[in-house]
């Protein structure tokens, strides 16, 4: 980590002001808010979280642009109920807080949701994005999980599953080029592992100036230079979803 005091800069920038356009429903053993596009589809998209948990709202900005996109979004606690990341929360304790909540342990609230998307929704073709913690999950699941059509994973932790490469679906890695958790050096090694293992399409694309959470936690707004590449974020995770899904 890069500075010990403050391992996770999640919280640069600022939160929403959003309420939302879905609703919180009930999945088997978790909650879990879902959007759906007025139009009927076949196709979902699974979002995962991160440290700042499901309730977020610049995560349920970004599943309410995916089902502007046409398709349905939901996004679970992964959490299962476990208290999210607080920014007033004592950064020392971070380390201990998060082995708590293990990102390569999420295969049980997947499967649940699959089972919903399919049997309530219809849904026939699924992806998954994640920010952070939750790209780090992503990781893990287009490792494993035969049922995912694709994944994008967003800043994700690559330390988490630095060893693990041989990628079932094609993945879009997004990364910033400022990250103070994710040195390029890294994201370096990460490339060379997938040219190596990888037998599936993957992208490894670096954003120029942009920190931690950028695609979800920036507002437009703060910085102009910012702007584009938010935007230029957003636009690539969406085709990368169209091209797969």
């Amino acid at each position: 980590m890069a500075n010990e005091s403050r391992p996770c800069p999640c919280d640069i920038g600022d939160r929403f002001d959003y309420g939302g356009r879905g609703q919180e429903v009930q999945v088997g053993h978790i909650k879990a808010y879902v959007c759906k596009p007025s139009a009927s589809t076949n196709k979902a998209v699974i979002v995962i979280h991160d440290i700042f948990g499901w309730q977020l709202p610049n995560t349920r900005y970004i599943a309410d642009m995916l089902t502007t996109n046409g398709y349905i979004a939901i996004c679970p606690d992964f959490f299962v109920g476990q208290e999210a990341w607080k920014p007033s929360n004592d950064w020392a304790s971070f380390n201990d807080w998060v082995k708590t909540r293990d990102a390569g342990k999420t295969d049980k609230e997947v499967d649940v949701v699959l089972k919903y998307l399919k049997d309530q929704c219809g849904v026939e073709r699924i992806g998954v994005i994640g920010f952070c913690w939750g790209g780090a999950a992503v990781q893990h699941l287009m490792l494993k999980n035969p049922h995912l059509k694709t994944g994008v994973s967003l800043y994700g932790v690559i330390s988490r599953f630095e060893d693990k490469h041989s990628l079932l679906h094609p993945t879009f890695f997004i990364f910033g080029e400022k990250d103070n958790i994710i040195p390029l050096e890294q994201v370096t090694l990460l490339e060379q592992k997938l040219k190596q293992n990888c037998k599936v399409d993957y992208e490894v694309k670096i954003y120029p100036g942009q920190t931690h959470g950028f695609v979800h936690r920036k507002r437009e707004d703060i910085n102009p230079q910012d702007k584009p590449f938010i935007e230029e974020g957003r636009k690539d995770m969406i085709n990368w979803l169209n091209k797969y899904l």
